[in-house]
């Protein structure tokens, strides 16, 4: 099915199609033989829903955007095809061939045989029906690993190639600054380093399948007013130099992302999607992106009509396109005629247009989209009959064994031990209560981008298209020998009291309660957490709370389970809980993990990405916070959390030990190196994650009380001993001073060697010599560590 139509009345043609020649050449040849209509359809694209039959996928009809007829825009182009996948439930195999035939039509009918760039959302897996459900990313950044987060993103992307994607709307690198926001499950956590390394793994994960990372959303979404969706950000400059930018900054330059999507809401005024400086200035000039910025969807209409900088749909194309937005998302409404008749009479320089044409171009010339040998059919559907659309039907399968395999190995990394009174491992219980509005709801672990949750829900006859096992069904498995009785006590957000007291009963006629709580995944409060589903307070969601403070009024042991998109305020429960174990929505795998950590088969490995609030009402709060952000004796508010930042306990026990410093003073260009002895003293192999956090005590500004600047696993055997060696650069100091360029100072540094943002084990003091030394983004990003095993005596 090779759909590359040859233009034969223009001479030119044959530079374009002609991968021999330079990117550049071929490009720009094309768009000197392009009209003005033919240069803007290559700027947006068109919503789309794949067909389940085989047949050409069919538009989308959304209620913020009118009906489109492909019959009138494919003539002249077609830049996009949004979410052909993440739209209806379609079998793999025949949405493959779906899009290829409608990747057919696309080349055959504009005159220069360009087919669309496929993007869909990959936040935590292929949002594809059948597709597998990963973890979250706050559940990736629990991992602390980026080594299995980018196997895991290579897998996404290999599946999403499988069926013709090239683009993936993925990751989402906002920094948590409050955790009301409902899109916290769909961030990394709340410090920058971590977001910056997990997220950039991730991006090197996807582009290696080929598939074209979208980073999300630049910049300032996350810090939006009462952590509102939508809402102003409300951050200075040097917070979002410091705090905001760093990791879309890593992800480029270490990830090789080759796409940006702006973020809905202004700073200061200004609309990310209209600001010069942040999406050329920046971005391009400064960092040297070469890729494409991608609106996220209906952020230029947004101009007009929720920002109110715009009069038209031309003004609003006009002050996009002027800012460096080369792709309007997800359909066409001002980068089409309004945008054309705005070039024509004067209005828009074509030479804004052109710019964008020539990113997008070079984009689709990359990913091999202009050469004559291209085939819309993929690779998996070589050999099948395609004219027989009922054969193919389970021929592609996005959730095999492998996919599985990685999903759990995420899942168990991800899962945190909070406290632990000596209950958990369970020791083989003879009865187990097991409570709760999620205790046997197959979804509960899915977030609000899982294919079941954000587009299943509207399909109620549709199966899932994938294996979801309940807590109940894996404690069961887990534990063959004890009775287990389900009593779900409340729902997530009912508020109804009505089954406290029967719950409260099976408790009291038990070895052991758990207690399974959190949230239901959803868009636009339609769920207690996720896309518009934000919170007026950091207290469980419904009757919850009631129904754990009543668990703990009995005589049995309560293990408080979470199963959630954010961190919650647990009251009593911080104390009274025989354990609590958090889970941040695990995926299809999560309840194996979780079951696994109960019974003792997996040590917990997981370190928060975000603090655990000890009351419902101290938000905005995070680690990251200067000395008046901390308790202080001058407010009635204290934020210390109930759990830190980087909090996780294991089934084992580990000794720090002999620190010594190779130098106490460095230049403000050099580095310096630690060592220290880490052992296993437990008697069951454990992996503790080593955090290095960096305390300045005077700087030129105010600064953090301290910030994470490098991280390792270690994995040890009992009584096994490492000694760890890492070296510190002394651009890991740096910051935004008073001037508004990054700077080195010299001065004193606590470099604190750390299980948690709460719990330094060892301090080093060092001093940092010379002069200012002012830096950029070809700084020095990483501390280096080291692992040598040390022999037993």
């Amino acid at each position: 099915m090779n759909a590359n139509v040859a233009v034969e009345n223009t001479p030119e043609a044959s530079l374009w199609n002609d991968p021999t020649l330079p990117v550049t050449a071929r490009v720009d040849a094309l768009i000197d033989a392009m009209t003005l209509q033919e240069k803007t359809a290559q700027l947006y694209g068109v919503w789309v829903g794949a067909s389940d039959q085989g047949g050409e996928v069919a538009p989308h009809q959304h209620d913020m955007e009118e009906a489109v007829d492909l019959d009138a825009l494919l003539p002249t182009g077609l830049g996009q095809l949004t979410r052909p996948f993440g739209t209806v439930p379609v079998d793999p195999a025949l949405g493959a061939l779906s899009l290829a035939r409608t990747q057919t039509r696309i080349a055959a009918t504009n005159r220069f045989g360009i087919p669309a760039l496929a993007h869909d959302e990959c936040l935590a897996g292929f949002a594809a029906w059948g597709a597998t459900a990963y973890p979250v990313p706050l559940s990736w950044g629990a991992t602390f690993d980026p080594d299995t987060v980018r196997r895991m993103a290579a897998a996404i992307g290999r599946d999403m190639r499988a069926v013709g994607v090239h683009q993936g709307l993925a990751p989402v690198l906002d920094v948590v600054r409050d955790a009301r926001w409902g899109r916290v499950e769909e961030t990394i956590g709340e410090d920058p380093y971590l977001v910056g390394t997990i997220g950039t793994a991730y991006v090197q994960g996807l582009e290696s399948a080929g598939i074209v990372a979208t980073l999300k959303h630049f910049v300032g979404y996350s810090a939006s007013r009462a952590g509102r969706n939508l809402a102003p950000s409300a951050v200075g400059p040097r917070e979002r130099a410091d705090v905001l930018l760093p990791p879309f900054e890593m992800a480029i330059r270490e990830g090789g992302a080759r796409s940006v999507m702006n973020a809905y809401t202004d700073t200061d005024g200004m609309p990310s999607a209209a600001d010069e400086n942040l999406l050329t200035g920046l971005l391009r000039d400064t960092w040297g992106f070469d890729g494409t910025v991608v609106a996220d969807y209906f952020a230029i209409a947004f101009l007009k009509t929720l920002h109110g900088i715009a009069a038209d749909w031309a003004g609003a194309a006009g002050a996009a396109l002027h800012a460096g937005i080369d792709v309007e998302l997800p359909n066409v409404k001002t980068y089409g005629a309004p945008l054309a008749e705005a070039v024509a009479d004067g209005r828009i320089p074509e030479a804004l247009v052109d710019r964008a044409l020539r990113r997008v171009l070079t984009q689709k010339a990359m990913l091999g989209l202009l050469d004559p040998d291209w085939d819309p059919v993929p690779a998996t559907l070589d050999g099948a009959d395609l004219d027989d659309p009922a054969a193919l039907r389970g021929r592609i399968d996005l959730d095999g064994p492998k996919n599985r395999a990685l999903a759990r190995t995420v899942a168990e990394e991800a899962v945190v031990l909070l406290s632990n009174d000596g209950t958990l491992p369970l020791a083989r219980p003879r009865r187990i209560a097991l409570l709760g509005p999620n205790a046997d709801e197959p979804t509960a672990v899915l977030g609000c981008y899982s294919f079941p949750q954000h587009i299943g829900v509207r399909h109620p006859g549709t199966p899932l298209g994938i294996e979801l096992p309940t807590l109940r069904d894996t404690l069961a498995a887990e534990f063959p020998d004890a009775e287990i009785t389900v009593a779900h006590g409340t729902g997530i957000d009912d508020g109804d009291l009505s089954g406290i007291r029967e719950a409260a009963q099976v408790a009291c006629e038990a070895d052991v309660a758990l207690v399974v709580l959190g949230d239901r995944a959803g868009l636009f409060g339609r769920g207690t957490s996720g896309e518009g589903c934000d919170a007026e307070a950091l207290v469980l969601p419904g009757a919850q709370q009631q129904l754990l403070d009543t668990l703990l009024d009995q005589e049995t042991p309560v293990v408080t389970v979470l199963l959630a998109g954010r961190p919650y305020a647990l009251g009593r429960a911080v104390e009274e809980s025989a354990a609590i174990v958090q889970s941040f929505f695990p995926g299809e795998e999560g309840t194996h993990a979780i079951a696994g950590v109960l019974s003792g088969r997996t040590n917990p490995s997981g370190r928060l990405p975000v603090s655990v609030p000890r009351g419902p009402g101290s938000q905005p709060a995070t680690y990251l916070g200067a000395r008046l952000a901390h308790a202080s004796e001058v407010s009635n508010i204290d934020p210390t959390p109930a759990f830190a930042f980087g909090h996780g306990l294991s089934y084992t026990r580990f000794e720090w030990a002999d620190l010594s410093v190779d130098a106490q003073e460095a230049p403000t260009d050099g580095e310096f190196t630690f060592a220290f002895t880490l052992r296993n003293a437990g008697a069951r192999s454990g992996t503790e994650v080593v955090q290095l956090y960096l305390h300045d005590p005077v700087a030129s500004v105010v600064q953090p009380v301290q910030r994470l600047v490098g991280y390792a696993r270690v994995e040890l055997k009992p009584g096994e001993t490492r000694r760890v060696r890492v070296t510190v650069p002394a651009d890991l100091a740096s910051f935004t001073g008073r001037d508004g360029r990054r700077v080195v100072e010299p001065g004193e540094l606590e470099v604190r060697l750390a299980a948690s943002s709460a719990d330094p084990r060892l301090t080093a003091r060092v001093t940092l010599t010379g002069a200012e030394r002012h830096v950029d983004h070809t700084r020095r990003l990483h501390a280096t560590f080291g692992q040598e095993l040390v022999a037993r005596a």
